[in-house]
């Protein structure tokens, strides 16, 4: 065996010696009395939410329930998120079920077409082509993508000043992942269980829709279903964004082993308590990259674990607030679409 080859194998190793280390912990165990806890307090808030919407009755303070029900939306959403890595049951099928329930029905987005996008990210995460959660659609995540960008004026105006139009563009983040998900189900992109999820979602948006028309005027109903989905949107696209954006980026044909893949390319966020509740534990995103199926409630007593065997392995960790990992996104967006403002002002 040649010393690349050793080294190779002692690098894949170290994987194996940290998960190692985490089934003696009894970390990846599944936590079903948190879980039943954690569901029947998010679904009944999510409910009180619809009561509410019924008790305020025509009146312009249901934008405050709409707010308030954006809010759970996203909530329920990463319930599952959960589900969808079996942190919830190791079985499919059950996880499937809550997953088509929880998404389909209550969030409005499609199970398979979600699956499909984020098994695929966790594969690759921060690798061009790869991972589909850095694709180019509106915003460009390196110069290199800003470099090929071939699109209307528009899309190009947008993307030039994407580090400004960010958190704006997230009012509109719900919005398109609905739209997404119908899209996927048209094209024929989701194949398991499609019809039941084209039924779920049918029933979710006459459901949605309905009622705010139902029970508002025409131009308060209007008005709630935005803020509804801008809360959302907003919400979503916050907990998600400081996970990968501005950390590196990998080339496609670049090899890295799963262990360093997956710490170099995450970001987690301090907060406590606080953190926990309003990120659903993607906080520890680290420690979520290398144990997808890893109970929520069980990265935090992770987190020690990881942070000191990648001290002991001189692997990068980062760890930063909310507030800095924000200014990191921002600032990498502006870097990234430095090509497109060549000659611009600003």
């Amino acid at each position: 065996m040649s010393l690349s080859d050793a080294a190779s194998v002692t690098v894949r190793g170290d994987y194996t010696q940290l998960m190692k280390l985490m089934r003696q912990s009894g970390l990846l165990e599944r936590r079903y009395g948190y879980y039943f806890a954690k569901m029947t307090l998010t679904l009944l808030a999510f409910a009180a939410g619809w009561v509410a919407l019924f008790l305020v009755g025509d009146s312009w303070w249901q934008l405050l329930v709409a707010g308030f029900l954006g809010f759970m939306f996203t909530q329920v959403a990463m319930i599952g998120h959960d589900a969808g890595h079996r942190q919830i049951f190791t079985s499919r099928k059950p996880s499937s079920v809550i997953g088509l329930v929880l998404g389909n029905l209550f969030v409005g987005l499609s199970w398979g077409w979600w699956i499909d996008k984020h098994t695929r990210h966790h594969a690759h995460p921060n690798q061009e082509e790869l991972d589909p959660d850095i694709s180019v659609e509106v915003l460009v995540f390196s110069e290199e993508q800003a470099h090929k960008m071939r699109r209307s004026w528009i899309s190009q105006f947008i993307t030039r000043y994407q580090a400004i139009l960010f958190f704006p563009l997230l009012l509109l983040e719900g919005l398109n992942l609905h739209v997404s998900s119908v899209e996927a189900l048209v094209k024929g992109k989701v194949t398991r269980a499609k019809w039941l999820e084209v039924v779920l979602l049918s029933i979710h948006l006459v459901t949605v829709v309905g009622t705010a028309f139902l029970l508002l005027s025409p131009g308060k109903a209007i008005a709630f279903l935005a803020v509804q989905q801008a809360v959302f949107g907003f919400y979503m696209g916050c907990s998600f964004a400081p996970n990968h954006k501005g950390m590196p980026i990998f080339a496609r044909e670049e090899k890295i082993d799963f262990l360093r893949r997956q710490v170099l390319t995450s970001r987690n966020i301090r907060g406590g308590v606080f953190a926990d509740f309003l990120l659903g534990g993607l906080n520890y995103q680290i420690e979520h990259h290398l144990f997808p199926s890893m109970p929520r409630c069980n990265l935090k007593h992770a987190q020690h674990v990881v942070r000191d065997f990648c001290r002991e392995h001189s692997i990068s960790y980062y760890e930063t607030s909310a507030a800095r990992s924000y200014y990191e996104v921002l600032q990498h967006l502006h870097e990234s679409s430095r090509p497109l403002r060549v000659g611009q002002p600003g």
